[in-house]
């Protein structure tokens, strides 16, 4: 039976270069499960493998699209589903590789049908954001999506932003659109989950920022400054220098408060993960990991 092979897990945990390792071993090709690395204007601040890695083995959903372009899970699920059965043409085991949970997600289990959002909203939403901060967000969807806003995920603004468009666009909470039941693949789904003791996490992440910033984090921010209204660019690493240059902090506070708001991002990651109880947990060593997934491939 033809096998999807799951990389999971926090950001700065190993996840790239081990999933290279094991399409290399498979002689396969790998899908990126990643929310910020598809689009091609985002490089350094978003940890895309790099010109080597990327001819090394075949990559999809990387530099797929633009800031521009309207990416959410829903248009990830049908792009790595086309991929998928593209590379099962040619192989019997393909490889997913991210820390996005909900396009995980959407790919092993499928996505809410959520209706088009109308013309012009989300750009009112982010702009009103922009002006009036997260506190606003929150009252606005305990106004107008109370069901959500009672169990949802109301201090993350992404969340909070999707919610407030779609009830304003249907006029239904967001939650009336989950789908009662599981979409079950016609393809086996292997799920390895990569940890690290917390410690040895952070200390990456923090080491990872500095040489962002050595290799130009700043400056490739600096060249976007005229998309940051943008959904694509209201994510770490990007919107603490868009402050810096708005000279709310310096470039030393942006820098720290990159560090802090990935090493959150991360542990949000792993809360998401950890609900998952069919991911296998590995430290990101290649034979750990080539174990767990042979005994699940001799089943």
């Amino acid at each position: 039976m033809k096998t999807c092979i799951v990389i999971a897990g926090p950001t700065a945990v190993g996840k790239t270069s081990l999933s290279i390792k094991l399409a290399k071993q498979f002689s396969t090709e790998i899908i990126s499960a990643d929310s910020r690395q598809c689009f091609r204007e985002l490089n350094i601040g978003v940890a895309k493998p790099s010109a080597a890695e990327l001819q090394a083995v075949p990559h999809h959903f990387i530099n797929s699209h633009s800031v521009k372009d309207d990416v959410n899970a829903a248009v990830f699920e049908s792009y790595a589903l086309n991929k998928v059965y593209n590379i099962f043409e040619h192989h019997d085991i393909a490889i997913v590789v991210g820390g996005t949970g909900l396009y995980i997600k959407a790919f092993c289990q499928g996505m809410d049908a959520i209706p088009a959002i109308q013309a012009g909203i989300r750009d009112q939403i982010i702009a009103d954001y922009e002006v009036n901060g997260l506190g606003w967000l929150q009252e606005e969807v305990k106004k107008k999506d109370p069901a959500y806003y009672s169990g949802g995920e109301i201090k993350n603004p992404h969340r909070l932003m999707r919610a407030l468009e779609v009830v304003l666009s249907t006029g239904k909470s967001i939650l009336s659109f989950q789908k009662k039941h599981e979409i079950h693949r016609d393809f086996n789904i292997i799920k390895i989950g990569l940890q690290l003791p917390k410690d040895e996490l952070y200390n990456r992440i923090n080491e990872r920022v500095d040489i962002m910033v050595s290799n130009g984090l700043v400056q490739e921010v600096e060249s976007l400054k005229q998309f940051q209204h943008l959904n694509a660019l209201q994510t770490v690493g990007y919107k603490e220098l868009f402050s810096c240059f708005r000279g709310e902090v310096s470039l030393p506070q942006a820098i720290d408060a990159i560090k802090l708001s990935t090493r959150h991002y991360a542990k949000r990651q792993m809360t998401w993960f950890k609900k998952d109880k069919e991911i296998q947990w590995c430290s990101p060593g290649f034979d750990e990991v080539m174990q767990t997934v042979n005994i699940k491939l001799s089943k």
